[in-house]
């Protein structure tokens, strides 16, 4: 016949308060246009809400970073590489590219609506054999190729220095990731 167990006194059950609660921050809407809501509430028919997009006023810090590493470079001193990028014009991106696309075996048709750079520059991003894209700027992540023997495209230093402001420093999976 097994033992006997003993019957211990009842455990007492933890209580916790309502200001040990832990929740994660919430965002609440906005209305538009809050005066036009209080009328419309006073009025005792309440008018459906409008809710905006929540836009950060301020460039995300990996944007900020970003962009410290690319204004870094750009006041670096110019390379050999750098005279030569300087020398390309638009034709020998237009060639460069044609070259590029005939080594696939299909057109990129989702690329339709983009410029030449932004083609070349999304490229060069999702090109894994000169190192990751994600947290560098795209010039300075073309300089450590260029550095580590990788002969990264001449075309897409031409871009980033000779680029319009718009030309972002960057990457697009970057962008997209964070």
């Amino acid at each position: 016949m097994p033992p006997r167990r003993r019957t211990a006194a009842t455990q007492s059950t933890l209580a916790f308060g309502n200001q040990a609660r832990v929740t994660k921050p919430s965002s609440t809407a906005t209305p538009i246009h809050p005066a036009k809501h209080a009328d419309k509430s006073a009025s005792g028919t309440p008018e459906p809400q409008q809710v905006l997009a929540s836009q950060p006023s301020n460039p995300h810090v990996a944007e900020l970073a970003v962009r410290q590493q690319a204004k870094r470079e750009q006041t670096e001193p110019q390379s050999e590489e750098d005279a030569r990028a300087s020398k390309l014009q638009y034709k020998d991106l237009q060639r460069y590219w044609d070259k590029e696309e005939k080594s696939r075996r299909f057109p990129r048709i989702h690329q339709a609506d983009l410029d030449l750079e932004e083609k070349i520059l999304r490229h060069f991003d999702l090109s894994s054999q000169y190192g990751p894209c994600i947290g560098i700027a795209r010039l300075k992540r073309w300089r450590r190729a260029n550095m580590l023997k990788l002969n990264p495209p001449l075309e897409v230093l031409a871009i980033l220095i000779n680029g319009k402001e718009d030309v972002k420093q960057r990457a697009h999976m970057d962008e997209l990731l964070s």
